[in-house]
């Protein structure tokens, strides 16, 4: 269940990389839903820290971005949320 957290949030990033107006913030989108889809298909998911350095990235492009893309990424980080919860530690 977990793992449907961080393909949840890679859909979510992926979206939001659609709905990007910016070349640059779309081509960041497109590198985390990559980095979201690793860590789904991995034997072991990222870490708090991993997890806070992506949250940062995604709140600096929402804010940058707005509208679709800043509701898209709410999604995004609700799913990253939920899935911190399942990880030890901090």
């Amino acid at each position: 269940m977990a793992r449907d957290e961080l393909e949840n949030a890679a859909e979510s990033i992926r979206q939001a990389a659609d709905a990007a107006s910016d070349d640059e913030a779309r081509d960041r989108l497109q590198n985390q839903a990559i980095k979201f889809d690793d860590y789904a298909d991995a034997d072991r998911g990222p870490d708090h820290g991993q997890l806070a350095r992506h949250e940062h990235i995604l709140n600096d492009i929402a804010d940058d971005e707005g509208g679709d893309v800043a509701s898209n990424l709410e999604d995004a980080l609700a799913s990253i949320s939920a899935f911190r919860e399942t990880v030890e530690g901090v």
